[in-house]
């Protein structure tokens, strides 16, 4: 008996790693598409083998075949043995309609609608079914009969909606989108995501205003619902309509008693798009609600720095405009205190005092009390050290400000602020004329894993390579990086005499682009747009293919932009630049200001 049961294990194992051999065989005739070959094992295969894989592939078989008769055999017997789930149909529709047998695809593919038992795993797997076949509307079919027929509440509008995307029907997938939100709304960054995806707002806007307008339909039909009103402020921002954006999130936050930190959310958004009107009375909004709110003093300080940050960007800004800058800096730390929240405030401060009003001593004892303040974090002690650096450059304390450099350099090595003072720290030996030594400190900085920094590193060791290394005489080199440094310390008048020099004495020297552009830079600060216009021009002119070319080119259509308000001009420059000069760091920019001139819709 025992030698019988091992006999009969033996018979089966062979049996089994046959079976094994002929659907491995199977598989490869069928996947180099051998079909004549593949037949005749996934027949073989298929009375002892149903599963789901062997099935698709011989049905894909027989029908590459052109076997109509089998394939049609083989789909009818599996509808006698499947469960009512109306996938057989499916196939054996698909089957009709591979051999242009429309009304008997139709037909079957209504008889699977008809006979399917309507729970939510059978309505998702056979509407899948469907839209592999591209039979959308049926997929749509098959959700309207579950969502009727069901008892267990489902809408199915995260599904519907995504068909109507697929069929490119927006405004029904709107619809249905909303709808979701409506039941659950957890689902609103899923939907954003997909009306991003799906409705490309960049290059059609109009679908941005076609969800607008629903959006405000389902606002004022569900006023109790604030999902709504949410999807509202995340359209204006995608528009970049800070102000409508504003006014909906404030209606939130009031509504449902918020701490204000989606106000703040939105205006770091507004600031960082310069929108800086709606940044300062976003800010002041959560400043209103009192020290109350955890967001008080953030609030306070970035008005603050949104404010300095706008002057900065203005030409020749009134410095009254900075006194009174200045006041509010002063009156809000007064109020809040000197701590280490407020130490970065007290280094604006600073900034402001020195570089915009002259008062360099004052600067310097509120860096140095900053510095001191007990617990202070030492980024934040760091990045006040920088900023003091700057004010003894500014004075022409130069290797004070060197030895600062150095210690936050020493102290953050494998960091960004570390590699910004090696930069700082290069910066000083190319002023003072040690250009090799500042050289060898650019090379290691190319390869900083910050970008801003890493590109003016290599800014700068370019201009050296180009006008030092290349010429025997120190000189020119030499007195351009002293009215450089000129310029910083704000002597504009000692920076362009000393150009003026350079130029007189080596008229023909390869720093000629180089100075017209710092001439360009320094008319530019002091508001005298129409000499700033002039030197950018003859850079573009004269010097189209030295490295200076795209930074004028870039100025000058700004210029046009905001200052002179010539959009034609700008267009025109700005076109200039993405066509002619396409390896540019200003391309993606220049890209997007033509686009808004043009007026497309830019995200």
């Amino acid at each position: 008996m025992k030698y019988i049961v091992l006999f009969l294990f033996s018979l089966l194992a062979i049996s089994v790693n046959a079976q094994e051999d002929d659907l491995e065989l199977a598989e490869y005739y069928y996947s180099q598409g051998q079909y004549e070959q593949a037949k005749l094992y996934y027949e073989k295969i298929y009375k002892s083998n149903r599963t789901t894989r062997v099935y698709t592939n011989y049905l894909n078989t027989l029908v590459a075949l052109n076997d109509f008769e089998e394939a049609e055999k083989l789909v009818k017997k599996k509808i006698k043995t499947d469960s009512d789930d109306g996938m057989g149909y499916v196939n054996l529709g698909e089957l009709y309609k591979k051999f242009d047998r429309g009304e008997e695809a139709k037909k079957n593919f209504d008889q699977a609608i008809e006979i399917f038992v309507p729970t939510r795993n059978n309505a998702i797997k056979l509407a899948n079914e469907f839209s592999r076949i591209n039979e959308y509307e049926y997929a749509l079919g098959v959700y309207e009969k579950a969502k009727a027929k069901a008892n267990d509440g489902y809408s199915y509008s995260y599904e519907v909606a995504n068909l109507q995307g697929i069929m490119g029907n927006y405004d029904a997938m709107t619809e249905a989108f909303l709808d979701l939100i409506l039941e659950q709304p957890n689902y609103i960054q899923t939907v954003q995501n997909s009306f991003n995806r799906t409705l490309n707002f960049q290059e059609n806007p109009q679908n941005m205003d076609m969800l607008k307008g629903k959006l405000l339909k389902r606002s004022q039909k569900y006023p109790e619902q604030t999902i709504f009103t949410e999807m509202l402020t995340w359209i204006f921002m995608q528009k970049k309509d800070f102000a409508s954006a504003f006014v909906q999130a404030s209606a939130l936050d009031k509504r449902l008693g918020e701490n204000g930190y989606r106000i703040v959310d939105l205006a770091q958004l507004a600031a960082g798009n310069k929108d800086y009107t709606t940044a300062k009375s976003a800010y002041q909004y959560v400043i209103n609600k009192g020290p109350v709110s955890e967001f008080y003093i953030t609030a306070r300080i970035e008005k603050l720095k949104t404010a300095g940050t706008e002057l900065s960007e203005r030409p020749s800004s009134d410095i009254e405009a900075y006194r009174q800058l200045e006041t509010e800096y002063q009156l809000t730390l007064d109020e809040v205190g000197k701590n280490a929240e407020t130490a970065i405030m007290m280094k604006e401060l600073a900034h402001i005092k020195a570089f915009y009003l002259d008062n360099i001593d004052a600067a310097e004892a509120i860096l140095a009390e900053a510095i001191e303040i007990p617990g202070l974090y030492e980024k934040t002690q760091a990045v006040c050290k920088l900023e003091r650096g700057d004010i003894l450059l500014l004075k022409g304390e130069v290797w004070e400000a060197s030895l600062l450099y150095q210690q936050v350099e020493l102290d953050f090595k494998e960091d960004a602020l570390g590699h910004e003072a090696k930069f700082r720290n290069a910066k000083i030996s190319y002023y003072t004329g040690d250009f090799e030594w500042a050289q060898a400190q650019l090379n290691v900085l190319k390869a900083s894993t910050s970008k801003l920094i890493s590109n003016d590193a290599i800014d700068l060791s370019l201009l050296i390579t180009d006008n030092f290394n290349m010429d025997t005489i120190t000189a020119p080199m030499e007195m351009f990086a002293r009215a450089d440094l000129l310029s910083y310390q704000n002597k504009t008048d000692k920076a362009i005499m000393t150009l003026d020099s350079l130029e007189n004495q080596w008229p023909m020297h390869s720093l000629g682009d180089e100075i017209k552009m710092m001439k360009g830079n320094i008319y530019f600060s002091k508001g005298q747009f129409d000499l700033a216009k002039e030197y950018y021009q003859k850079v573009i002119d004269l010097h189209f293919m030295d490295i200076t070319a795209d930074d004028a080119l870039f100025k000058l259509a700004d210029m046009n932009h905001y200052i002179f308000l010539d959009t034609a001009k700008a267009m025109e420059l700005y076109e200039k630049l993405i066509t002619e000069l396409p390896g540019s760091l200003y391309i993606v920019e220049a890209r997007k200001r033509f686009r808004e001139l043009r007026g497309d819709a830019v995200n």
